[in-house]
């Protein structure tokens, strides 16, 4: 209620009564005069002294005005050759005072925490600088208070608390009002002329001569300058205090350029020019870091068909400031006198920002050392050029502090991670301090230093020290004390000092922020800082004083007085910083002498050093980062190297995690990555380019982006997780262009000379190479084949001086034209791209006659078509649009860059413009034909030399210094230009029936004659419903929709629409085919179109391309993800003869915690369903037998089940060559696929039956956006539509069969389904969620008694609707988290949440609330019981009495939940992660499962039910054996398990507990066994070490080092006679290494007895000699440096694992698998030392088992194939039913039962002796 009496405005003097000086005071010489311009009585404010004669409202700063408005006007006129000042306190809403003054007293802008200083500056005719002229005009000052807290110091407004006038001026009056007003217009003219601006009111507006015009008279300033202000660019100057500006003219000067407008093109101006921050600033440089640049824009063709000059201003916030955006919107709109159908086009370019960083690809810029880790070492900051980016290590999310202008050039962070210094590089230095929880700029100033190389923060963060070259070249010293910033203070500098010495490190000690070390060339210098000066003394080198030291450290401990110091040279020095003596003195030599390549012993003085770059210390380790690319990890004695990585390149920084568990490292070639201690894994973290990317090119289907760039390297970048794929160097010549196949894996890339390759990324490798291009060449080449061949040269076509760019060749959307300059720099030439023919030259020079300079075409660009536009960027800063086919200009866009627009992309929909040049990118409105409007973006430090909308057109890629990833918020509302929604007579609605007018073709086919078949329906293209125009003024609120939807590139045309009457309402037509077209209108608020193709037919891949956008993922745990998979389906399979199976799939162990609504219980019946993986397992819950439903092939994501329970569908992704999804329906009592229905594109989000079943609705997750409804009868598809944002569930309506609701973004929407024999229509209603709800997004939603429906939000509110009056009448908090399942039935509700919570609410009393309406309250719904389970609730069914139920987690386990009991039971559990081992008992009564999660898990074969789980926290099990039958007794049996930390435990079956823990390896264990009498554990590890070790003593005795190098995969022990193959020992033992090699030993163990009986070494697959991306090997270097390691093609892997196994049925004989050239399997004889049979494979060997019984063996594939091998007589059986790689497979001891395992999913099979 306070801001009611304030509204529509509030004349602040006459509501405080100034005249009586009550509320308000005066001070010196104030009195009111007769003003003759305005006619009316002022107040006038004089004196010499401007402090001390003033107007101050209210009376004592105690009191407050408490006003509320947005928009301060003050109507003044400066006092002739005065100064004058005006104060504003603004109160924020954490009740902070800000005082904001304006005057012209000030010269340069200032600000602190708590004081904003505008200087007010005119350009007089009088000598005196800055005072207002003889002839100063009365001005209207309008201030937009809420954006200038926000802007300046990113603090939100909450109301004015005071006001001060000081000395000279006139004032006749001040007001407040939050509606923007035009002063220039007044209320009648507004109504005349039917402006879209908000008219001046007649109490505030200044008289105007008739006849004159308002902007000749006075004078209008907008601070800071708003969005629909009307405001003529000028272009930037590069010095602001010398630009040139109309006299006269006051001018706000905040650190931002701006622009200034003039209302006639003659007359003086009207805006006030206003500066703002950028690079280029004689003075202050930015307190947001904002480069701005204006430009003049002129579009041809307006209202009249005249050329107009559009009125423009700009606007600039620091919204990034705390965000990830560093944007400026320039927005346009016309003053003078405006056609009525125009006014709707001058719409605000609408989200502001449209675009948000969301990542960056980049590393350093000016230097790769700086990077840091936070305190908790959850995260590490490092510079990308201008972009500080802080990246989470667990989830890899980025953040940005956004600000600075120029590269950042050094980094420090403070001990408690809450203050951030930052310091640019260009001259002179600026330096930034943030809050680093907020990522707020909490102060900026300028450093004496020219340039700084180097920041160290004191831990309390109370000094900041500063080193680099003063302006002389000296190094220079600077401390500033920081205690006061945050806090309303600034940094205040307490010492500088020059210095003669080189000072490369600079550290402040953390035990005493006064004391200080610094190192360089010849120096190590201790500082101290006291009574404000800096003092410092050298330390005796003795002779290492010439030695170049590069970095250094303080010992961590307290009572540490060790300073590290490390050099070029590589020494590293260890000294008493409080003695000031040399302790120690160590050096790093090379093993290796340019003489002599073999390793050699060198003593302390001879050889050559390693060049160390970087140190850190911790309190136990010390890391060294060397020029070698070497990261040794070094006790701080430095007796022996824990650890070491080598690295691609130079190390230029380490950096230990404050816990000293992790490493950071930075290398000269962009890399960053961190190695983890205690498991000595290395994590990469970032690649980059060292140089400018020149071009970038994305694919489509993998989501991949390649980019090359002037370092010589061609890089392919995965887009979701922003790492690098692959690298291609080329060390001859630059790529400059890249593209990538739009279906193939193939990369094309051209070259410097002329060259083009090509490369597979399949097979990681170079295909082919062609040198057809010369200069001035247009060659094209046939890409069907993998070897692609030219067909065609043209010489002497391409522009040869011209400049390079990303757009100077460009194909259009159909691919039917080619766009290029050439033959000269003033001539586009179009070609058919098929032939090469010319069809078009326009001489870009000859369009602007009246031109002084010759103009020439810089980059080309072809508009979505139809229209089939041409945009050309020319050398004169324009944008030309021509018709590719006339090549007539259709419109122009002048000055849009200050320079020419080498790059520009336009969006797939034509909605957005993006040009590029020099540092900035443009985001243009470029539907809106008259005066479009545009946002400006800054971050890149260098020229943007490429931009680009992903396929999907959901994110926005721009590269130069670096590549930026950039999110773009606006969804899509417009259509393009010649939609629907683009024409005026465009109606509201649209009907279509069957009269429907149609193209011929589009009835008959593409040839004109009749159809000979009717085609599939569930393969034809179907009928797709897009939603029409809104309705009409007075309607209903609903709107229609059209059966058909069509890529929106496509035209339009009006034919057979007609505006229907009274209910918008469609009729369609019933869905026979995909050449069956009708058309409609296209538009509305959900930005849809119906376009019909321009051939007639279009084919059904255009149809279908328009519908697979895929928007990003929306913030909700209820959209099913499926789990990424590397595999692929097998191609040659060999299924067995019907009834011929030796295989039969018994059970499965576990339940998909992935998918979402996924288990099916009916308890009337006792059917109970649920999915695993790809399968559909139907199980009895009294006797637990499984019945399962193969077909789909990929993991399946939802089931529904109809009303009488005699159908269930399910749906899965998209698989292998299918091109959508697959729906299968299953007839329940007979287990058989009835119909596999396929139309989505990416994933099935949801199904539901109609209440009557007779309906199938399917819903498309995010990716596919589309809601299609089927016909049960006849399976076909109905209608289809695509939705305008994700929804993220839907329901049908229980009590009829033609309502169904779905909920999503802010929305709830209801579909009314009316069905008149074939014809269907729709109505559909959207309601928006109130604002009392406070719900962001509704997540789920169910049916309650009629006519309720509840809904859940993300914010964990559940909403009640009442349908029958669309309306939302209660809400109340349900949970802390999102609920994402609501189950209602009778009185009683539950709902499920991501907080694992499971809730029974009484909601009996709802009905009796919905009478209340917007008076019902809550309080009669309470929580009944509540029960917390294992993991995020996705699925759930209850009885109808709601007393019973079966719920689902993401944990994969399936619970039985009693609310009269009030327990859960666990029904079904599995692994949530991979599984790694399946063992088994002896006597095959329990088998045992390890996984990545940690767990061991012992189960019971009988039942398949979990009996014990063992489980280790943060740790990997690897490998896992159960002891023999002659370990002892049965009761006393063991599981020994090997764990990713190299610890081995060994775990008592009948005691439940852990007996054991060993740390026989430094590295994660691979594998394990028990020996044949189960005395002794034989373990293997990643580094190829086997260990030897008694579980008794848990002492490990021996350590065979024979496999080092390569991870140890198998081990096998058995028992054998001991004379056999001529060897003692009882024991005969195998062991198989990723290397290919075997070995095979005897041994006896309690003799202490080890031999080697044969050695298997097979020949290696070919390997690409292709740079392949893998971490920095760590390993113990006292054993054996670190080796690069190759990978197959086929595989992430460095090999393929080596499969090794003595044969149950014959002993001599050893089975191999994954060894040698080809896929295989390989029988070795022990006895004659040779292969006696090969058996091959089609595909390469994941796993192996041999049946201990019948001469069977299980092979698994990566390929999701299970093969079953008879060995006698070599047929084969594949299976299927996995949706993943078979990694694993095992037989039981008694051969009956198989088990195999893709990825977390086991499945048990029963081996028959068919």
């Amino acid at each position: 209620m306070a801001r009611v009496w304030q509204h529509p405005f509030l004349n602040v003097f006459r509501h405080f009564k100034v005249d009586e000086w009550k509320r308000s005071t005066k001070e010196g010489d104030v009195a009111t005069v007769m003003d003759k311009t305005l006619k009316c009585t002022v107040y006038r404010i004089r004196g010499s002294v401007c402090a001390s004669n003033y107007i101050q409202l209210p009376k004592t700063s105690t009191q407050s005005l408490g006003l509320t408005g947005r928009y301060l006007y003050l109507l003044f006129r400066p006092l002739s050759t005065k100064h004058f000042v005006i104060h504003l306190d603004l109160s924020t809403e954490d009740k902070q005072v800000i005082r904001v003054s304006l005057s012209n007293l000030f010269k340069e802008f200032k600000s602190t925490a708590t004081w904003l200083q505008f200087p007010f500056i005119c350009e007089a005719e009088t000598s005196r600088k800055g005072v207002a002229p003889s002839s100063a005009r009365w001005t209207c000052l309008q201030l937009d208070l809420h954006d200038i807290l926000l802007v300046y110091l990113n603090r939100r407004y909450s109301h004015l608390k005071s006001v001060r006038l000081c000395a000279n001026l006139l004032v006749r009056s001040l007001y407040t009002s939050d509606l923007c007003f035009d002063p220039a217009v007044n209320v009648g003219e507004a109504r005349r002329a039917k402006l879209p601006v908000t008219p001046m009111p007649r109490e505030m507006s200044f008289p105007v001569p008739k006849g004159e015009s308002w902007h000749d008279h006075y004078i209008h300033i907008w601070f800071p300058s708003g969005s629909s202000a009307a405001s003529k660019p000028v272009q930037k100057s590069r010095s602001p205090p010398d630009a040139v500006f109309p006299k006269h003219v006051p001018q706000l000067l905040p650190p931002r350029l701006v622009a200034f407008t003039k209302s006639r093109q003659d007359s003086p101006s009207s805006v006030v020019p206003l500066l703002g921050p950028t690079a280029s600033l004689g003075g202050l440089l930015p307190e947001d870091g904002l480069s701005c640049e204006c430009s003049e824009v002129s579009i041809v063709g307006g209202p009249s068909g005249n050329s107009q000059e559009p009125l423009a201003c700009m606007k600039a916030t620091d919204k990034h400031a705390a965000g990830n955006g560093l944007q400026m919107s320039v927005c346009k709109l016309a003053v003078g006198p405006t056609a009525p159908e125009d006014v709707a086009k001058h719409k605000s370019f609408l989200p502001d920002p449209v675009l948000r960083l969301k990542g960056v690809i980049g590393l350093g810029g000016h230097s790769t050392k700086w990077a840091l880790w936070t305190k908790d070492g959850a995260a590490v900051v490092y510079p990308c050029h201008a972009v500080i980016v802080v990246l989470r290590i667990d989830t890899r999310e980025q953040c940005f502090f956004l600000g600075h202008t120029d590269k950042v050039s050094a980094l420090a962070l403070d001990g408690n991670s809450s203050l951030l210094a930052s310091a640019q590089a260009r001259p002179h230095s600026v330096l930034r301090l943030w809050d680093f929880q907020t990522r707020a700029c909490l102060s900026l100033f300028r450093s004496p230093v020219h340039t700084v190389c180097s920041l160290s923060f004191s831990d309390s963060g109370a000094l900041l020290c500063c080193v680099g070259k003063d302006h002389h070249g000296k190094t220079m010293v600077v401390a500033w004390g920081t205690d006061r910033v945050g806090r309303g203070g600034e940094a205040v500098v307490l010492a500088k000092v020059n210095t003669d010495v080189d000072i490369q490190a600079f550290e402040i000690a953390f035990f005493n922020e006064t004391r200080m070390a610094s190192c360089g060339r010849g120096s190590v210098r201790l500082w101290r800082l006291r009574g404000g000066a800096l003092r410092s003394c050298p330390v005796d080198l003795g002779e290492h004083h010439a030695l170049e030291f590069t970095d250094l450290a303080f010992g961590k401990a307290q009572d540490d007085c060790t300073l590290y110091v490390c050099s070029r040279s590589g020494h590293i020095l260890e000294m008493d910083h409080q003695r000031m003596v040399v302790r120690h003195t160590r050096r790093l030599l090379s093993t290796h002498t340019p003489s002599s390549p073999l390793s050699q012993k060198q003593t302390f003085s001879s050889g050559p050093g390693v060049a160390i770059s970087s140190l850190s210390v911790s309190r136990a380790e010390c890391a060294v980062g060397s020029e070698d690319g070497c990261l040794r990890l070094w006790s701080l004695d430095f007796s022996s190297v824990l650890l070491e990585a080598e690295h691609e390149g130079p190390i230029s920084s380490v950096c230990l995690s404050p816990d000293g568990l992790r490493v950071l490292s930075t290398t000269s070639s962009g890399h960053l990555g961190f190695l983890d201690i205690p498991s000595r894994e290395y994590s990469v973290l970032m690649r980059s380019h060292t140089a400018p990317v020149l071009a970038l090119a994305t694919e489509y289907n993998q989501g991949q982006l390649a980019t090359v760039s002037q370092d010589h390297t061609v890089r392919v970048w995965d887009l979701a997780t922003l790492q690098q794929l692959y690298d291609f160097v080329s060390p001859k010549e630059a790529p400059c262009a890249v593209t990538l196949h739009p279906t193939q894996p193939v990369l094309f890339c051209g070259f410097s000379r002329g060259a083009l390759r090509s490369f597979s990324l399949e097979a990681v490798a170079a295909l082919v190479e062609h040198s057809a291009c010369s200069q001035g060449t247009l060659a094209q080449y046939h890409c069907a084949a993998t070897c692609c061949r030219v067909l065609r040269v043209a010489a002497n076509v391409v522009c040869q001086d011209a400049r390079p760019s990303a757009n100077a060749l460009a194909v259009s959307g159909d691919s039917r034209l080619l766009a290029f300059v050439g033959p000269f720099k003033h001539m586009v030439t179009v070609m058919d791209a098929a032939s090469l023919d010319d069809l078009l030259r326009v001489d870009i020079s000859a369009l602007d006659l009246a031109s002084s300079h010759v103009d020439s075409a810089v980059a080309v660009c072809f508009s979505p078509a139809p229209p089939s536009h041409l945009l050309v960027s020319t050398s004169s800063n324009k944008i030309v649009v021509l018709d590719a086919t006339s090549g007539h200009v259709v419109r122009e866009l002048c000055g849009v860059h200050p320079v020419a627009c080498p790059s520009l992309a336009l969006s797939r929909d034509a909605r957005f413009l993006l040009t590029a040049a020099d540092r900035a990118i443009k985001v243009w409105d470029y539907l809106t034909q008259s005066n479009p409007s545009c946002q400006v973006y800054i971050g890149h430090s260098e020229p943007v030399q490429a931009v680009a909308f992903t396929p999907d057109q959901q994110h926005l890629l721009s590269v130069g210094d670096a590549i930026f990833l950039w999110d773009i918020l606006a969804s899509a509302e417009r259509s393009p230009p010649g939609s629907a929604q683009g024409s005026p007579r465009a109606p509201p609605t649209c009907q279509a029936g069957r009269n429907a007018t149609q193209p011929e073709d589009a009835v008959s086919g593409a040839n004109g004659l009749p159809r000979q078949q009717a085609p599939v329906p569930s393969q034809a293209t179907p009928p797709q419903l897009s939603i029409c125009a809104g309705p009409s003024e007075g309607g209903d609120g609903t709107f229609s929709v059209s059966d058909e939807e069509r890529p929106s590139e496509e035209s339009y045309s009006t034919t057979g629409l007609c505006r229907a009457s009274g209910t918008p309402m469609l009729v369609q037509k019933k869905a026979c085919g995909a050449g069956d077209r009708t058309q409609g209108a296209a538009g509305g608020p959900w930005g849809l179109s119906m376009l019909p193709h321009p051939c007639g037919q279009p084919s059904v891949r255009d149809t279908r391309r328009a519908r697979t956008q895929a928007a990003a993922r929306p913030d909700s745990y209820m959209h099913f993800t499926a789990r990424y998979k590397a595999s692929r389906m097998a191609k040659n399979v060999s299924f067995p003869p019907a009834g011929g199976e030796r295989l039969h799939l018994k059970a499965v162990v576990g339940y998909n915690g992935n998918g979402r609504a996924n288990v099916i219980w009916r308890p009337d019946t006792g059917f109970f369903a649920y999915t695993y993986g790809c399968l559909v397992v139907v199980e009895d819950l009294h006797s637990g037998a499984q019945q399962h439903w193969l077909g789909h092939s990929e993991e399946i994501s939802t089931l529904a089940l109809s009303h009488d329970a005699q159908v269930l569908a399910s749906a899965s992704g998209r698989g292998g060559a299918a091109s959508c999804c697959q729906i299968r329906i299953w007839d329940v009592p007979g287990g058989s696929c009835q119909q596999l229905l396929s139309h989505h594109r990416t994933a099935v989000q949801a199904l539901a039956f109609s209440l009557d079943d007779r309906l199938l609705v399917t819903l498309g997750d995010y990716g596919d956006q589309t809601l299609a409804l089927w016909n049960m009868d006849t399976y076909e598809l109905i209608s289809s539509t695509r939705l305008p944002e994700p929804v993220h569930g839907m329901a049908f309506s229980p009590w009829d069969a033609g309502e169904l609701a779905c909920v999503g973004q802010g929305t709830l929407t209801l579909w009314r389904l009316q069905q008149h024999g074939d014809d269907v229509s729709f109505q559909v209603h959207r309601e928006p969620i109130p604002e009392a709800v406070e719900a962001g997004e509704l997540t789920s939603l169910c049916y309650g008694a009629v006519p309720l429906l509840y809904c859940g939000s993300n914010a964990g509110q559940v909403c009640v609707w009442d349908t029958s009056a669309s309306r939302c009448f209660l809400a109340w908090e349900a949970d802390d988290g999102e609920i994402g399942v609501l189950l209602c039935s009778g009185s009683r509700l539950v709902s499920g949440s991501n907080t694992r919570r499971l809730r029974l609410w009484a909601v009996g009393a709802v009905p009796e609330l919905r009478r209340k309406g917007s008076g019902a309250r809550s309080r009669s719904v309470f929580m009944e019981h509540e029960l917390t389970l294992d993991g995020a609730i996705v699925s759930a069914v209850f009885h109808d009495s709601m007393d019973m139920g079966v719920v689902g987690t993401t944990a994969g386990t399936l619970w039985y939940v009693s609310w009269a009991e009030g327990t859960s039971t666990r029904l079904i559990s599995g692994h949530r992660s991979k599984v790694n081992e399946v063992v088994f008992s002896p006597s095959e009564s329990h088998c045992a499962t390890c996984g990545d999660d940690g767990s061991v898990r012992v189960w019971s074969l009988a039942s398949m039910e979990l009996v014990i789980q063992f489980q280790v926290l943060n740790q990997s099990c690897l490998c896992l054996a159960w002891s023999p039958p002659s370990c002892g007794h049965p009761e006393q049996q063991h599981l020994a398990a090997g764990y990713s930390d190299g610890t081995l435990r060994v775990f008592s079956i009948s005691q439940i507990s852990m007996e054991l823990k060993m740390h026989p390896h430094l590295t994660a264990l691979t594998a394990i066994a028990f020996s044949a009498d189960g005395q002794t554990i034989l373990s293997g590890d990643k580094d190829g070490l086997v260990a030897v070790s008694r579980p008794r003593t848990g002492m490990t005795f021996r350590v065979l080092r024979e496999h080092w190098g390569a991870p140890i995969s198998t081990i096998q022990s058995t028992r054998k006679e001991y004379g056999d193959f001529g060897v003692k020992g009882t024991d005969l033992w195998l062991a198989a290494s990723g290397d290919q090699r075997v070995s095979i030993w005897a041994s006896d163990w309690l003799r202490d007895h080890c031999e080697l009986v044969d050695w298997l070494s097979f020949p290696a697959p070919a390997l690409m000699k292709v740079r392949v991306l893998v971490a920095p090997q760590v390993g113990m270097a006292p054993l054996r440096p670190a080796t690069a390691c190759s990978a197959f093609p086929q595989a992430p892997d460095c090999s393929p694992p080596s499969l090794a196994a003595f044969c149950p049925w014959d002993r001599a004989l050893l089975v191999c698998a994954g060894l040698g050239p080809h896929p295989e399997v390989v029988f070795y004889s022990l006895c004659q030392k040779q292969v006696v049979e090969r058996i091959p494979l089609p595909f390469s060997a994941a796993s192996l088992s041999l049946s201990p019984r019948a001469c069977l063996m299980a092979i698994g594939s990566a390929e999701r194939v299970l093969r079953l091998v008879d060995c006698a007589s070599g047929a084969a059986q594949d299976f299927t039913g996995h949706d993943d790689g078979v990694q694993l497979c095992r037989f039981a001891p008694s051969a009956s039962l198989l088990f195999t395992v893709a990825h977390n999913e086991i499945l048990v099979w029963e081996v028959t002796d068919c």
